[in-house]
């Protein structure tokens, strides 16, 4: 499965199930190597996939395999930011907040 297809999967499962994502202003920018930039924007329990428009709380930079695997759970976030998998750009405290939000979507 694909980087954009899995983050599309993610975002239907969020707006099927807004419990975890009700109070959330979130924009987080995803950098994937082979799809290009897109942006998961959070706001009033919904969220949506977009190109990039809004200014990001975060930015994860990232493969579309690593992507795919850290969704399905195959891959730790912080285990992929240690070993350099995965690059942020912005504060941690959003990182550790969309690593807990993924894995209540997965």
């Amino acid at each position: 499965m694909q980087a954009e297809q899995k983050m599309q999967e993610v975002v239907t499962k969020m707006n099927t199930n807004p419990e975890h994502i009700q109070d959330l202003t979130y924009t987080y920018e995803f950098r994937l190597t082979d799809s290009g930039v897109r942006q998961l924007h959070i706001e009033n329990g919904k969220a949506e996939l977009t190109e990039p428009t809004r200014e990001p709380k975060l930015v994860i930079e990232i493969s579309d395999e690593n992507f795919v695997k850290m969704a399905n759970d195959d891959l730790n976030p912080t285990t992929a930011y240690m070993t350099g998998k995965l690059k942020i750009k912005g504060e941690i405290g959003h990182a550790l907040k969309f690593s807990q939000l993924l894995k209540k979507y997965q």
